[in-house]
């Protein structure tokens, strides 16, 4: 198909127009495939099922690549003037101001946004109807170099807390280099509460393994130990969606693992692209997740009683 060429895609009651689909955007390598913004549309379309729980409702900041992962970049807030009214917007506030940003409810508008070369899309924690109450708690492990065994055992030990702490959990590949660790809140704290929580989880744990593990924000301050990231919990913040593609060579895909797949010694945190993440969303690893999430106060009583690893 010709790169100056348009496709249409039919996407429920909606038809979206996809220009120059055969326009790379992950030029191919010794080591990586090459994939063209048809190929992310079909992708999209092929994940949107299980991609849009986790979209809907929430305000995004956009990963825009123009002229593919080797062109400039520029991260997007502002849903942009153009942009079809039939696209769910949320004006929500900032200092000085407010800002008016893009939700996915629908196929119709994840395709659009393909068409936008959006190539990676950030979720805010919270949902629009609450706004400042987030419903999600994000632990991103972020290791110092591309050691992914560091990254298991660090998920491990978390893990083993937030059971303690009796919190339900749940892991995903960033499609980087680290995981992230995702605990569902009822969305009753406010995020100032939700990630001093979470600020003193990661303390209490890297407390416990100074020599593994660490909370200092500053690369120079890490010493080589795995960063355990509670940033992504304040107010504004985002983190990458589930399903989501990474703007790196061969596409990777952020994906949902269960954490039983987290023995496997084949897993690394691009172990999935858009060729096969479609068939790991199908095996619903995050199933034993419950549906509604947990308020922090009980886990708060518990962490401040004492825990010694």
């Amino acid at each position: 198909m010709s790169d100056d060429g348009a496709r249409t895609v039919r996407a429920g009651r909606r038809s979206v127009e996809i220009r120059r689909p055969g326009k790379v955007l992950f030029p191919g390598g010794r080591d990586a495939a090459q994939y063209t913004k048809g190929d992310l549309v079909d992708y999209h379309r092929a994940v949107a099922p299980f991609m849009l729980p986790h979209l809907r409702g929430r305000p995004l900041m956009l990963d825009r690549r123009p002229d593919g992962v080797g062109g400039p970049a520029f991260m997007q807030k502002n849903t942009p003037d153009g942009c079809p009214d039939w696209i769910t917007r949320a004006e929500v506030g900032k200092e000085g101001g407010t800002v008016t940003h893009t939700v996915c409810d629908d196929t119709a508008t994840l395709l659009y946004l393909v068409d936008q070369a959006s190539i990676t899309l950030h979720r805010w924690q919270s949902r629009t109807a609450r706004i400042d109450r987030p419903d999600r708690l994000v632990f991103d492990l972020d290791p110092a170099g591309d050691d992914f065994e560091t990254v298991r055992e660090a998920a491990r030990l978390l893990r083993g807390l937030l059971d303690e702490l009796e919190l339900p959990s749940a892991p995903m590949t960033t499609g980087s280099r680290g995981l992230h660790v995702v605990v569902p809140l009822s969305a009753t704290q406010d995020f100032d509460e939700v990630r001093a929580f979470a600020h003193d989880v990661a303390g209490t744990l890297a407390a416990a393994h100074p020599g593994r593990l660490t909370t200092a924000a500053r690369k120079k301050d890490r010493g080589g130990r795995l960063y355990l990231d509670v940033q992504r919990n304040a107010y504004a913040q985002t983190a990458v969606a589930p399903y989501t593609v990474r703007a790196l060579p061969g596409a990777p895909v952020a994906v949902p693992v269960s954490w039983e797949q987290l023995d496997d010694p084949g897993l690394h945190a691009r172990r999935w692209t858009v060729e096969d993440a479609v068939a790991q969303a199908r095996t619903d690893p995050w199933a034993g997740l419950p549906r509604r999430g947990r308020a922090l106060g009980p886990a708060r009583r518990r962490l401040a009683a004492g825990w010694r690893g």
